[in-house]
């Protein structure tokens, strides 16, 4: 997989409550590598899903993600369908200021939100 992959600090509490495994995040980011997205929100916003453990994706969560292929994924946002129908538009709107400010960040931004706990790299790769 090209690129690299990240969490925010709000994301990764959702992920450590749900139970969601790194594999799951890599495995949607994968998935939209290969074109296979289940809906484009501009703005370099993606949603996918994301399995429940031991489940499958259609009854799993919806995570949004700032995107931008071969170079950075980041999940900013996840929800259960169950929990809740979509995101309101304000909350998109929000949601495409940080991600198009997360995808524009150089080198130097994104290892100063790494080192502020602000963002956490997912590593995809067996080899990390």
């Amino acid at each position: 997989m090209a690129g690299r992959v990240f969490r925010t600090k709000a994301f990764g509490r959702f992920q450590r409550r749900e139970r969601i495994e790194d594999s799951a995040l890599c495995d949607a980011v994968e998935r939209a590598e290969r074109g296979l997205v289940d809906a484009d929100l501009g703005h370099g916003l993606i949603k996918q899903r994301v399995a429940r453990p031991g489940q499958g994706r259609s009854g799993g969560y919806r995570t949004i993600i700032a995107y931008r292929s071969g170079e950075r994924a980041v999940f900013m946002f996840g929800f259960a369908k169950s929990q809740r129908a979509n995101i309101a538009d304000d909350d998109l709107r929000d949601l495409a200021d940080f991600g198009m400010l997360l995808l524009a960040m150089d080198g130097e931004g994104i290892e100063t939100m790494l080192a502020g706990d602000e963002l956490k790299e997912v590593f995809c790769d067996a080899e990390e």
